[in-house]
């Protein structure tokens, strides 16, 4: 794993989110009707745009270590990256690797074909969403159907909650989601998610 930056521009770098961080420990529930909220910042995006049935799509998904998802709400996963559909010819590469490494090699993958690789790692940030009622705190504001039977562990759609767009995956069943909101919009769906989580601190209602 690459070691931090402590230097430079980078290492001045400030989360969408840095301010709320206090705020978020203190909304954290245990126990049977528990839910955790965190933001995972700095996490690499890249954009992809390619025709799905091109060679250049083969090389891409070479690259990645995974063949880039054909259907809605589809992910492939390999190593440090993530690839999730966005639409018919569009994908965003989640990775744990440094930015401009993988845009830089998915770029010399699509090797001048039509297409288009950007590094939109600042367009976003990332919120975790864990524990036993998490989907209860998600259903209160999403409209998917959020159940086992039609949504589960390697899904990622892009929907709204509240009023804030965003990219939502679940990573497992704990349930686990990761959801992806415009950073300029990040602090609205952290203190919307925060109040959602309040209740479930109390005596469950008979």
């Amino acid at each position: 794993m690459a070691e931090p930056i402590t230097e430079g521009p980078v290492a001045l770098r400030t989360s969408p989110l840095s301010h709320l961080q206090e705020r978020m420990g203190a909304a954290v529930v245990s126990g049977a009707r528990g839910v955790t909220l965190a933001e995972l910042p700095f996490v690499t995006m890249v954009n992809v745009r390619v025709d799905p049935a091109s060679e250049a799509a083969d090389r891409i998904g070479r690259t990645l270590g995974a063949p880039l998802p054909r259907r809605c709400g589809d992910t492939a996963a390999s190593g440090l990256h993530t690839i999730m559909w966005l639409g018919p010819d569009e994908w965003l590469v989640l990775s744990r690797a440094d930015a401009g490494i993988v845009t830089s090699q998915v770029r010399q993958a699509l090797d001048g074909a039509p297409g288009s690789v950007v590094d939109v790692s600042a367009n976003r940030t990332t919120l975790e969403l864990s524990g036993p009622a998490a989907r209860d705190v998600l259903e209160k504001g999403c409209p998917l159907d959020l159940h086992p039977r039609s949504f589960g562990p390697g899904r990622a759609v892009s929907t709204t909650v509240g009023p804030i767009a965003v990219l939502l995956w679940q990573l497992d069943d704990a349930p686990t989601y990761r959801l992806l909101p415009r950073s300029s919009f990040a602090d609205y769906l952290a203190r919307w998610l925060i109040d959602a989580m309040s209740e479930y601190g109390g005596p469950r209602a008979a």
